[in-house]
């Protein structure tokens, strides 16, 4: 079955190109796009996608905060940050949001497929300062990890996680299936009381 996307974007021009990029994938199917955060609210529950590109700066609410709603009402949605912002806060706070990973507006075509590939695979595209800025967050302790009931299995996981593995090379390195991984991942995000990869493992590390 092909991924699922849908698009944010409040520039026509963008949002048909990005929308041309994926209908000529053949694992890739826009399911939507929608101009405004207010618009994506309403309309992607109703039929969720497996990714979202999302733009940071939207009239109305911003796509930050459009983030975090949207990970409440659809948890298992990836959100890709779309954004002419390179390593600055605005990307950190979408990260903190809930978004998995972001791409810039300067990206090529395939760097847009590769993106969306990777975080519906479990990656986490971002560069390596805005990575260095995730990492320096776990610095205080949030949630004491004896109120956490992980198994053994589920903090091997968010080991491996936290190390920058993908769901699908932790599949291969603990010799389970992709799908046993995805469920682990659901059931630790449930939890972890977190609703992506990056909130699970600042919060684990915490």
């Amino acid at each position: 079955m092909p991924i699922t996307v849908a698009i944010v974007e409040d520039n026509e021009e963008i949002c048909a190109m990005i929308a041309k990029v994926i209908a000529r994938a053949p694992k890739l199917n826009c399911v939507g796009t929608c101009a405004s955060g207010e618009i994506a609210l309403e309309v992607l529950p109703k039929n969720p996608p497996q990714v979202v590109i999302m733009d940071i700066q939207l009239p109305g609410i911003s796509g930050i905060e459009c983030i975090s709603r949207l990970r409440q009402l659809l948890p298992y949605t990836q959100v890709l940050v779309y954004t002419v912002y390179g390593d600055n806060e605005q990307v950190f706070k979408a990260l903190k949001a809930g978004a998995s990973g972001y791409l810039l507006k300067r990206s090529t075509q395939a760097e847009i497929l590769e993106a969306i590939f990777d975080v519906h695979q479990g990656g986490a595209p971002m560069s390596g300062e805005i990575a260095r800025k995730v990492v320096r967050s776990f610095s205080e302790p949030v949630v004491p990890k004896e109120t956490v009931q992980l198994t053994p299995r589920q903090e091997e996981i968010l080991s491996l996680l936290a190390r920058g593995f993908v769901a699908k090379e932790i599949a291969n390195k603990l010799g389970i299936s992709f799908d046993t991984v995805r469920f682990h991942l659901k059931d630790i995000y449930a939890k972890l009381h977190v609703r992506s990869k990056t909130e699970a493992v600042m919060k684990y590390l915490k």
